[in-house]
């Protein structure tokens, strides 16, 4: 017996659970990876365990069976999550509740509260992802939960899953332009619209610190950080060494790690910013739009430098004296913003100020053979001439010089550093990442006691063809040095630059080894059509993006005024929103009225005969064929019904012909000339 015949030979209740644990297993499967192990191993083993017990006919476990997978559930959500409130521990208690609930699933009742569980489930998939690939596997989630919700009230026989189907999808059609409706309309009004987000695990980007070799596992993810639309005539981003988005700096070393410098009076510039950094901008400056992905960090990644604002829907944004903008709370979601950035900049102090001193710290006790070089290099006489001078930019050059020339690569496997990171670059290993070798290089500006710090940031990219986006991936996350010349402030050196011109010059990027995965479909799929997918792929999601995730208020507003209100208010979304309801209602009222004159017109007409022959004192029961009404007809009103009692077998005639419109229109007009028997006195 083949699958197909054994699954139709299964009982209707069978048949039904076995279709609704699919629909289950479907609406948790995404969020495997956010789930803790345990809680996917539970639910599957849980789900496997009503399938069998459905497959074979067994009867379902006692509540005292179930109290034990219970137990282990709520124990185990607060041993992992510490608490049973907040987005995570929240969603791990629903997905072991919806598939605890499966397994006492005896009664209509509990039907409703599965669904219900499910319905709930569904939606908190977008707690984590709220991506295309994720709204297209759930959309399928609704059908099935709406498919098995139509079986739940169709208990009268064995309806086939293709019928179920086509009434859940009439469902959603229907529903579908009152859903498009709210979501263009329903106000969204911050905080409470927007996605929860209690934790930062998972984020993907750059951090808050930075650790020699962490921007290397950044370089093996090829995930999309950010796109980038230039406001110039053919879309074409500047030249490629200006292509410096700025993230987080770092002034701060420990000898393991770097951290930005604490923040002190007067670093976050709300008013004013350009002033209070000493920034001076010179030149037309480069407009353009960002469509951020969220990160869950405060910062914005702007081309060097941003004098302005960036224009941000809901969101303040201020300035801190190193260049960096931030956010007045972490990007959970995408967002979009325009701005504006000069190429042509200078910023900092131009003498020397106390702070300064910060930039020029080291840990005891790390990196010796660092130290000694740089003050080999100041001794140096074709370095430094004249040591009594400030030989600062020529020391700089010089480190640059034995970067071209000493031998060092730029690879993504460097091998792990150990204590004193500076000194194995210089003189051991030679070979590192960016992180390695912009972190190496301050080493040594602040062992030359020259001020010096590190940016983290992106640089460069790539031009989708199919949307003319310029795409910035975490595959373009960089590290670079800014150090301080007297009388030039702030100066970006990229040593990057010197070990490999083509990192920053053409665009070269170190790319991971291909798995196993990526190399057959390697076999199979050349690699210009591939990546002509992999365009038309991200051209479409950021399609989704744009018009979908980043629909805002001010979005709102702009379809207010295009449909013509001169300043839209929220109070002006929701009288458009309950006026686009009442219009459903009563659109659905008239469907209502409509469909109703659309139900059987033989049924219709037999209605009417046994409410004129109620009226006359005969009541008959609704399940009465008409030759049985004829019957009672004429035992009660005799001859003077004759032509009623014919005119009911006619009608019964007429159920049974094989053309009954012939007769219908005939039967019909004559059902108001009939001598229907007067109406009863009682």
């Amino acid at each position: 017996m083949t699958l197909r015949q054994t699954l139709h030979a299964l009982p209707r209740d069978a048949r039904d659970t076995l279709f609704l644990l699919c629909v289950i297993a479907w609406v948790i499967a995404p969020q495997v990876n956010v789930l803790p192990v345990w809680a996917s191993l539970l639910a599957g083993g849980l789900l496997l365990w009503r399938g069998w017990l459905a497959w074979k006919g067994r009867p379902l476990p006692t509540r005292w069976v179930l109290a034990i997978p219970l137990i282990l559930a709520v124990g185990g959500t607060l041993y992992t999550h510490r608490t049973i409130l907040g987005r995570d521990a929240g969603v791990t208690l629903i997905v072991m509740l919806l598939a605890l609930k499966m397994l006492e699933l005896r009664a209509r009742r509990d039907a409703m509260v599965v669904f219900f569980l499910g319905f709930f489930t569904m939606l908190s998939n977008f707690f984590f992802s709220q991506s295309l690939f994720t709204a297209a596997a759930m959309l399928v989630a609704l059908l099935g939960l709406l498919a098995a919700l139509v079986n739940a009230h169709m208990p009268v026989g064995r309806p086939p899953l293709a019928q179920t189907l086509r009434t859940a999808g009439t469902m959603a059609l229907l529903g579908a332009p009152i859903m498009a409706a709210l979501f263009m309309l329903f106000p969204r009004m911050a905080p409470l619209w927007g996605m929860p987000s209690d934790t930062m695990a998972g984020r993907s980007g750059l951090s808050g610190v930075m650790k020699v070799g962490n921007i290397a596992e950044l370089a093996l993810d090829d995930s999309v950080a950010m796109r980038v639309r230039f406001d110039t005539p053919n879309g074409a981003p500047p030249p490629q060494s200006d292509l410096y988005f700025r993230g987080p700096v770092f002034g701060a070393f420990d000898g393991v790690e770097w951290h930005p410098l604490g923040a002190r009076s007067g670093d976050m510039l709300q008013s004013s910013p350009s002033t209070l950094a000493n920034l001076q901008v010179r030149g037309e400056p480069v407009r353009y739009e960002v469509t951020l992905e969220a990160h869950q960090r405060p910062w914005l990644l702007l081309l060097d430098a941003a004098a302005t604002k960036p224009a941000i829907s809901g969101m303040d944004t201020l300035m801190t004296q190193d260049l960096q903008w931030l956010t007045n709370r972490p990007i959970t979601a995408v967002v979009r913003y325009k701005a504006e950035s000069h190429p042509d900049f200078s910023h900092g102090p131009s003498a020397p100020t106390p702070r300064l001193r910060a930039y020029t710290e080291l840990p005891a006790s790390f990196n010796p053979r660092t130290l000694a070089l740089a003050q080999q290099m100041r001794n140096d006489p074709q370095i430094a001439p004249n040591p009594a001078q400030n030989n600062a930019e020529a020391l700089v050059n010089a480190a640059l010089v034995r970067l071209r020339t000493g031998g060092y690569t730029y690879t993504l496997e460097p091998g792990v550093y150990g204590q004193h990171t500076a000194d194995e670059f210089w003189f051991d290993r030679k070979a590192g990442f960016c992180e390695h070798i912009a972190s190496s290089f301050v080493v040594l500006m602040r062992a030359l006691d020259i001020p010096a710090r590190i940016v983290t940031g992106y640089q460069g990219g790539d031009r989708n063809p199919v949307d003319g986006l310029w795409t910035v991936r975490q595959s373009d996350a960089h590290a670079w040095a800014e150090v301080w010349l007297a009388g030039r402030g702030w100066v970006r050196v990229d040593p990057t630059g010197a070990v490999a011109p083509g990192r920053t010059g053409a665009f070269e990027r170190l790319r991971a080894p291909q798995g196993a995965l990526a190399a057959a479909m390697g076999t199979v799929l050349s690699p210009g059509l591939a990546q002509n997918l992999r365009a038309m792929w991200e051209a479409v999601n950021n399609s989704w993006n744009q018009w979908v995730l980043n629909y805002t208020q001010s979005r709102q507003l702009d379809l207010l005024k295009a449909l013509g209100f001169e300043a839209p208010s929220w109070q002006d979304l929701t009288m458009v929103l309950g006026f686009l309801i009442i219009f459903a209602a009563l659109a659905g009222m008239a469907w209502s009225l409509w469909e109703r004159s659309q139900h059987d017109p033989w049924l219709r007409l037999l209605a009417r005969a046994r409410q004129r022959l109620a009226r006359a004192g005969l009541v008959l029961s609704p399940t009465l064929p008409p030759r049985a009404m004829a019957e009672r007809v004429q035992a009660q009103f005799g001859a003077p019904a004759a032509a009623v009692a014919d005119w009911l077998l006619r009608l019964e005639r007429l159920r049974y012909a094989p053309q009954p419109d012939t007769e219908w229109s005939h039967l019909r007009r004559e059902f108001n000339t009939l001598p229907w028997p007067p109406a009863s006195k009682h």
